[in-house]
């Protein structure tokens, strides 16, 4: 039996919600809904992305076994979006899979995302 659902929310665990949901804020274009001191939600769509403070949090790296799951982008010049990206506090890392089919970010805080074309 399926039970009917509908996904409403991403979330990102990280140490500082406000600053990671400023950083997508600025990738995504959508605005914060809502902040305080533990969480931040960015979008007023069917799905929002949050993100949540955990005390002591470290990132999941890239490469690492620990890493579970990672955001996409689709944008228009991937090299200009690498330096905007950049400028904002994302890194890219060494290690690229894919061949070229994507660039491997990470956020401020360690999370990998990808983006493409």
């Amino acid at each position: 039996m399926t039970v009917r659902t509908a996904l409403t929310t991403i979330i990102l665990d990280c140490a500082d919600p406000k600053a990671l949901a400023e950083f997508y804020r600025h990738l995504t274009g959508w605005e914060i809904t809502q902040s305080d001191g533990d969480s931040a939600y960015l979008g007023d769509g069917p799905v929002q992305l949050a993100f949540q403070r955990v005390d002591g949090y470290k990132g999941p790296g890239w490469p690492a076994d620990g890493k579970h799951a990672h955001l996409d982008f689709k944008v228009d010049d991937v090299d200009e979006a690498v330096r905007r990206f950049e400028a904002l506090g994302a890194a890219k890392p060494g290690f690229q899979p894919g061949a070229g089919g994507w660039t491997v970010l990470t956020d401020p805080e360690g999370h990998p995302f990808c983006i493409m074309s």
